[in-house]
C-alpha cells in the first residue's frame, strides 16, 4: 500500500518557530509543500509545546505569569473522574484558541490543494519525564498516571487528526519525542524495554498515518522499530550515526515508511557557515553510504520529505535565520527533485 504520506523530495518543517508575529509565522509554514500550524511559544507560554499538550490534564498546575508547568497528584485524583465522564467529548481534547494563535486559523483556510498538510503533539515519553509532580519526580514514574496519560495523549492526537483530515485526505501527525535521546541514559530509571511497551501500546491506540520528530540521537533500531508510519529527524546533526543503522532504515523503509532529512541548520551561526552545495554533499554522502549497503535508491526518494534540522527560538536575529532555512529547504528540494527524478 502507498503510503498517504506524499514522498518525493516535497517540503515541511518542524511547528516550532521563534515568530512573534502570528500571521508572519502562518505564511511561513504556508511557504512549504506540506505546511502545518505553527507553535508559537516566544509569543505566548501558552504556545510551549508541553503546555499545549497539558489543556484539559487532570492534575496540571499552570502559572503562565511564571511560566510554569507543574502536576499535583491531589489535584489529578480532584479532576480525574470529571474528565472521564467527558472522554467522548472531542472539545476536551483538541487545542483551543486560548492555547493556539494559529490552530484554529490554519483549519478555516482550504488547503485541500496541498499533497499533504500536517499536526504535531508533544509525546508521552517527553511529556511524562518533563512534567514534575509535587515531590519533583517526573510523573512518567507514577504507575497510576502513565497509562492515563498514554490514552489522553493518543486521544489529544486523534482528534486533531480528524479534523485535519476534513481539510486535506493526507493530513498526518508529529509525535513530537525528543525525550526519547535520555531513554538509553542510566539516569533515565525508565528504561527501553519499559518504553517499547509503552510506545506500542500507546500507538495502537493512535490513528495513522502518524510518526515520530525528534532532533536528539535516540537509539535509531529502537526508534525504526516501531509501528510509524513517518521519521523525521535532525540528520544534519547525526548524519554518520544514523547512515550506520541501514538494516533497520531498509525494514522502516519496506513497509512504507517515510523518511524527513532534517538537512538545513537554523541556528544563526551554523547556517552562516553553510551554503547549498556544503548541505546537499552532507545530505548526498549519507543516501549514498545507504545506497552502498543495499537501500533502494528510487524507493528511498520515493518515500523521502525535506525539512529544516531543528526548531531555533533564540537567534540574534529573531526568525530571519528561520526564514531563509525554509527557503534554503525549497530550493534544496528543486534541486534534488531535478536531479533525482
Amino acid at each position: 500500500m502507498a503510503p498517504s504520506i506524499p514522498g518525493g523530495l516535497l517540503t515541511t518543517a518542524m511547528a516550532v518557530m521563534p515568530h512573534t508575529e502570528v500571521d508572519r509565522a502562518l505564511e511561513t509554514a504556508l511557504s512549504l509543500d506540506i505546511p502545518f500550524w505553527p507553535q508559537l511559544p516566544n509569543y505566548s507560554y501558552y504556545e510551549d509545546m508541553y503546555v499545549q499538550a497539558a489543556e484539559h490534564f487532570p492534575g496540571i498546575v499552570l502559572d503562565i505569569e511564571k511560566r510554569t508547568l507543574r502536576f499535583s497528584m491531589d489535584k489529578f485524583a480532584e479532576e480525574l473522574e470529571e474528565t472521564l465522564l467527558r472522554f467522548d467529548d472531542p472539545t476536551l481534547f483538541d487545542v483551543s484558541e486560548t492555547y493556539s494563535a494559529v490552530y484554529q486559523r490554519f483549519l478555516s483556510l482550504d488547503l485541500s490543494d496541498r499533497p499533504a498538510i500536517r499536526g504535531q503533539l508533544e509525546g508521552p515519553i517527553s511529556f511524562g519525564f518533563n512534567i514534575l509532580d509535587q515531590d519533583e519526580r517526573p510523573i512518567i514514574f507514577d504507575d497510576t498516571v502513565r497509562p492515563f496519560m498514554l490514552e489522553f495523549m493518543a486521544k489529544r492526537l486523534n482528534v486533531q487528526l480528524a479534523r485535519l483530515k476534513q481539510r486535506n485526505a493526507n493530513a498526518f501527525m508529529f509525535v513530537d519525542e525528543p525525550g526519547l535521546q535520555f531513554l538509553f541514559s542510566a539516569i533515565a530509571g525508565y528504561g527501553d524495554m519499559k518504553a517499547k511497551g509503552d510506545l506500542d501500546q500507546f500507538f495502537a491506540q493512535v490513528d495513522r498515518p502518524r510518526g515520530i520528530h525528534l532532533c536528539g540521537n535516540p537509539d535509531w533500531d529502537f526508534l525504526l522499530s516501531l509501528d510509524l508510519d513517518v521519521l523525521s529527524l535532525d540528520v544534519y546533526a547525526n548524519a554518520e550515526i544514523f547512515a550506520s543503522y541501514a538494516a533497520s532504515i531498509k525494514k522502516f523503509l519496506d513497509r512504507g515508511g517515510v523518511i524527513v532529512w532534517g538537512i538545513v541548520p537554523t541556528g544563526f551561526e551554523t547556517f552562516q557557515k553553510e551554503d547549498m552545495q556544503s548541505m546537499m554533499e552532507r545530505l548526498e554522502n549519507i543516501w549514498r553510504v545507504l545506497w552502498r549497503k543495499g537501500i533502494d535508491k528510487e524507493q528511498m526518494i520515493a518515500n523521502s520529505l525535506l525539512s529544516p534540522a531543528t526548531c531555533c527560538l533564540v537567534n540574534p536575529d529573531k526568525e530571519r535565520t528561520v526564514e531563509r532555512a525554509f527557503t534554503a529547504v525549497k530550493q534544496m528540494s528543486d534541486r534534488l527533485r531535478v536531479k533525482y527524478q
